[in-house]
């Protein structure tokens, strides 16, 4: 059975003149920015966002909080079903890498940031909606998200994967907006001070099926906490560059996405419950169209069904049964 998928990675500069391919999920934060009327003002203004949270963070030896820049790559994954024909899109990431001015090294970041998958569109938005609907009690379907967990920690422990990148990867998301996260004594020079939040949600537990763990951490001079899934050990297995790479990217596209929550006026306290209905906050000025994202899940979702779940189902069904 380990010979029955077999994956090709892809990668792109994400920079001021990156412009979507037909290809792209469009739902991607990244690629919401690069479309319309404002696309090279809204990538101008977020790569410089990014640049100044990290050299921030990055203060020491940068007294003139200009020694690094960040470069970012799109990671697509194609995956094919050997013997079956065409591939499948199946994940999409960015990459994170550090230029040091000072130094002229350009230094590996971490993969992760702003993933995004067909599969989980088709759970969230196609499953879990037809499951739920005209019922009475919200539930979960039987099996919710076992096929995609057990296809990305294939994928991560691929020839592949381990061909383009020396470490696990990192996914930085928001907190929810329906717990509530309560500060704890543990503080990180870097990641910031721990939270932890009152319950787990259907978030963590699908990403727990992905083999992913979960801590929250709100960075320095932020304002809510992010939600940091990893494998292994968070906190020593990468380097404060590395961690801080992550942060800047991801707590700059929360500012844009989710400025209730992350480009708010007030500072999380010890007990912090997210609002995205929150109208004490700042925006960004960078053009984010929420509502055509949302719509476009569906979409890519419905696309998944179509193009992957139905014609594989016998296939993917008895590959899922066998994969421990």
């Amino acid at each position: 059975m380990n010979q029955d998928f077999t994956f090709s990675i892809k990668r792109i500069r994400f920079d001021e003149h990156y412009q979507p391919s037909d290809s792209t999920r469009i739902t991607t934060n990244f690629a919401n920015l690069a479309r319309g009327e404002c696309r090279q003002q809204n990538l101008h203004h977020a790569l410089k966002m990014i640049d100044n949270r990290f050299n921030a963070l990055a203060h020491w030896d940068n007294p003139n909080s200009d020694r690094y820049s960040v470069e970012l790559e799109i990671i697509s994954v194609d995956m094919t079903i050997e013997g079956q024909g065409d591939s499948f899109p199946s994940i999409e990431v960015l990459k994170t890498n550090i230029v040091d001015h000072a130094t002229n090294e350009r230094i590996e970041g971490i993969v992760g940031n702003n993933f995004s998958s067909y599969v989980r569109d088709y759970d969230f938005s196609v499953l879990l909606l037809d499951h739920n609907k005209q019922q009475a009690q919200f539930s979960i379907p039987e099996n919710f998200g076992d096929l995609h967990g057990k296809l990305f920690k294939y994928f991560v422990s691929s020839k592949a994967y381990q061909q383009h990148f020396k470490k696990p990867p990192v996914i930085c998301l928001s907190v929810s907006d329906n717990k509530t996260y309560h500060r704890t004594e543990n503080q990180h020079p870097v990641l910031g001070v721990e939270y932890q939040p009152n319950e787990s949600s259907l978030t963590e537990l699908y990403f727990k099926k992905m083999g992913l763990d979960v801590r929250y951490f709100m960075p320095p001079n932020s304002v809510a906490p992010l939600a940091f899934y990893f494998f292994g050990d968070l906190l020593n297995d990468y380097t404060n560059l590395e961690l801080i790479s992550t942060i800047s990217t991801m707590e700059t596209f929360q500012k844009i996405y989710r400025p209730e929550i992350y480009n708010a006026n007030a500072v999380a306290g010890k007990c912090y419950r997210p609002n995205l209905k929150n109208p004490d906050h700042s925006i960004t000025h960078i053009v984010y169209d929420r509502e055509e994202r949302s719509t476009l899940a569906i979409a890519q979702g419905k696309f998944a069904e179509e193009h992957f779940i139905k014609p594989y189902r016998a296939v993917l069904d008895q590959w899922s049964a066998n994969y421990a």
